[in-house]
C-alpha cells in the first residue's frame, strides 16, 4: 500500500456504513431488458462502503481495497475513465449530480466481498451501495426506485453496458428469505417466500470470462430489438417482445432469420417458465422448480446461444447427479457460476466431484460457495 494510502486510511472518520449485496437469479434471464420478468434476490455476500464528508465543495477521493487503488475527481468535472471500476462510480455521481445539487466532497472505503465475474453482478453492487450511501450522507431524500434507475442509466451512459433493471433492482430491493418476481415492464413485484430446506443454493464459479460477453450482451438486445420492429410494422401495438406471443411469432417466420426466431422463441418461453418457477416455489414444489432451471439452461444454450463450454459441462455434470434437482448459467452469459439446488447432504462430496471433473476437462479450479436469499442494499447495524 502506497504511502499516500495509509495516510488517508488512518485519517478516516467513519460517518456512514452501508452493505450493498450481489445478486443471484433463480430463473429469467435475458429477459429484463426485453421488459419480461424475473426471479432474484440478493445474497449474503456483499460490497461494504465506509463514508465520511470531507468539507470541501467538491473534492472526492474513494479508495478500493479490493484493487489497492483510489480514485480522485472533481464533482464539477467528471468524465469518463480508462479504468472500468472507476467508472460505475462516476457514472452514479455524474447522474446524482443530474438530479441533485446538495452533494458536496466526500470519502469513501470500498471493500468488496463478491467475486468478480462470477455474474453475481458486482457492478450493480457498487453501483447501488454508492448511490444509496450518497443519498444517506447528504440526505437527498431520494426514493429507492430512483436510485435503482439511476444505477442502471450509470451503466448504461459510463460503462456501456445496455444492462435491464434486474440487477440493481435485487440489489436494492431484496429482503431476507425472500425471492423477488419482478415484472420488468410495469416494475411492479412481489416477495415470494423462500424456503429450499432440504435443499440449498450452491454456486459453481467457473473462474472463466470469455471477453464475448459485453459486446455480445449488447448484440442480443439489438437482435430482440430487430424482431420488435420487423413485428411492430405489422402490430403497431408491439413495443417489445413481451408484446409478442408464438402464434404471432410464427407469423412473422418468412421475414425473420432462423437465428432471429430462436432469440425471439427463447425469450417467450423463458418468461412463461419465470411464472411457472415463481407458482412452483410460492407451493414449495422445488422439484419442479428445477426442472425449469435446466430448461432454462437448455434455452440460453441452444437458442439464445450465450453459455459456453465450461459452464454447459458443470450443468450436464450436475444433471448426472440425483440429489441435484436444478441447475442452471446465470447472468450474461459466457462465463460466471452455474446456480444449483442441491440436498444439503450432498454437497461436501459433488463439491469434490465436481471439481475434479472440472479440472481434469479444463485445467482450471473450481471455486463454489453456498448463499441464502438476504437482504438488500442497507445501513449496517
Amino acid at each position: 500500500m502506497s504511502h499516500n494510502h495509509t495516510a488517508f486510511i488512518e485519517n478516516f472518520k467513519k460517518e456512514l456504513v452501508i452493505e450493498s449485496p450481489g445478486r443471484i437469479n433463480f430463473i429469467g434471464d435475458h429477459t429484463d431488458y426485453n421488459n419480461g420478468f424475473v426471479l432474484p434476490t440478493a445474497i449474503d455476500k456483499k460490497i461494504v462502503f465506509s463514508f465520511e464528508k470531507n468539507g470541501t465543495d467538491s473534492h472526492c477521493a474513494l479508495y478500493s481495497a479490493s484493487y489497492n487503488e483510489k480514485l480522485v475527481f472533481d464533482l464539477n468535472k467528471i468524465s469518463n475513465s480508462d479504468t472500468e471500476w472507476e467508472n460505475y462510480i462516476l457514472g452514479v455521481v455524474f447522474e446524482l449530480l443530474q438530479i441533485t445539487n446538495k452533494i458536496k466532497g466526500f470519502n469513501c472505503i470500498i471493500e468488496s466481498h463478491l467475486p468478480i465475474g462470477a455474474g453475481i453482478s458486482s457492478s450493480a453492487a457498487l453501483e447501488c451501495g454508492l448511490a444509496y450511501g450518497l443519498n444517506q450522507l447528504f440526505n437527498l431524500e431520494l426514493p429507492k426506485i430512483t436510485l435503482i434507475k439511476l444505477a442502471q442509466r450509470a451503466e448504461h451512459n459510463f460503462v456501456g453496458t445496455k444492462c435491464g433493471i434486474m440487477d440493481q433492482f435485487a440489489s436494492v430491493m431484496s429482503e431476507e428469505n425472500k425471492v423477488i418476481l419482478l415484472d420488468c415492464m410495469s416494475e411492479t413485484y412481489r416477495l415470494i417466500d423462500a424456503n429450499f430446506s432440504p435443499y440449498k443454493i450452491l454456486l459453481l464459479n467457473t473462474n472463466v470470462s470469455h471477453n464475448l460477453a459485453s459486446s455480445e450482451y449488447n448484440t442480443r438486445r439489438a437482435e430482440c430489438d430487430e424482431v420488435v420492429k420487423i413485428i411492430s410494422s405489422g402490430y403497431k401495438t408491439v413495443k417489445s417482445l413481451r408484446d409478442i406471443s408464438k402464434s404471432t411469432l410464427y407469423k412473422f417466420k418468412k421475414d425473420l432469420s432462423e437465428k432471429l426466431m430462436r432469440r425471439a422463441f427463447y425469450v417467450i418461453e423463458e418468461n412463461e417458465r419465470v411464472l411457472q418457477a415463481s407458482e412452483a416455489l410460492e407451493r414449495n414444489d422445488l422439484k419442479q422448480l428445477g426442472k425449469l432451471m435446466y430448461q432454462s439452461h437448455r434455452g440460453l444454450q441452444k437458442q439464445y446461444e450465450v453459455s459456453c463450454k465450461e459452464l454447459d459441462f458443470l450443468v450436464d455434470f450436475s444433471e448426472e447427479n440425483d440429489q441435484v434437482i436444478g441447475s442452471r448459467m446465470m447472468g450474461g452469459g459466457f462465463g460466471g457460476c452455474t446456480i444449483n439446488l442441491i440436498h444439503k447432504d450432498a454437497i461436501d462430496d459433488f463439491v469434490v466431484k465436481a471439481k475434479k471433473a472440472y479440472k481434469d476437462r479444463f485445467n482450471i479450479e473450481l471455486t463454489s460457495f453456498i448463499t441464502v436469499p438476504s437482504q438488500g442494499t442497507s445501513i449496517q447495524k
